[in-house]
C-alpha cells in the first residue's frame, strides 16, 4: 500500500513539474510595469499609432466591448486605422492590480470619450484588462468592459 500511495505522490509531482516550470519561468510583472503599459496603450489609441499598438496588442487579444461585440488584434485595430472608432480621451479611475506571475490583471473604472461612426459617445464603465509579460515584453492579450448606469 506504501508503495503504490509513494508511486501515486510521485506520479501527481512528476505532473505538477512542468506547471511549476512555466509558472516560474518568467520575471514577474509588476504593478508598475503593468500601469505603464496601459498607459501606452491609451497614449497609442488616442494618437492612432497602429504601430505601437501592433507591439503592445497579442496576437492572441480577446477583446470584448460593452455591447458584446467581440474583436480579435486585426479587427481591433482596423477599427481605428479605419476612423469607424476613434478614441479622443481615455481616463481610468478607481484602478487595482493583481499580479500572477507572467499576468497582470487590471480592474478600474474607464471614462472614455470616443467618435463612433461619426458620433461622439462618452462611455463610462467597468473593465478587466490583463497583461502578460513575454520575450517581447508585455503585451496586452484580453478585455471585457460592461457599461455603468
Amino acid at each position: 500500500m506504501r508503495l503504490v500511495l509513494r508511486s501515486i505522490g510521485m506520479a501527481l509531482a512528476l505532473a505538477c513539474l512542468p506547471m511549476a516550470y512555466a509558472a516560474g519561468s518568467c520575471n514577474p510583472v509588476s504593478t508598475e510595469e503593468a500601469l505603464k503599459a496601459e498607459d501606452a496603450r491609451y497614449a497609442a489609441q488616442m494618437g492612432d499609432d497602429f504601430a505601437a499598438m501592433d507591439k503592445l496588442f497579442s496576437p492572441e487579444l480577446v477583446y470584448i466591448h460593452t455591447s458584446s461585440v467581440l474583436d480579435n488584434k486585426a479587427s481591433y485595430i482596423e477599427s481605428m486605422r479605419s476612423g469607424a472608432v476613434k478614441y479622443k480621451v481615455m481616463r481610468r479611475s478607481e484602478v487595482t492590480v493583481r499580479n500572477f506571475g507572467c499576468i497582470a490583471i487590471i480592474n478600474g473604472i474607464g471614462n472614455y470619450d470616443v467618435r463612433v461612426k461619426d458620433n461622439d459617445v462618452n462611455v463610462v464603465l467597468r473593465f478587466t484588462s490583463i497583461w502578460q509579460k513575454t520575450d517581447a515584453g508585455l503585451q496586452f492579450v484580453s478585455w471585457q468592459s460592461t457599461r455603468m448606469p
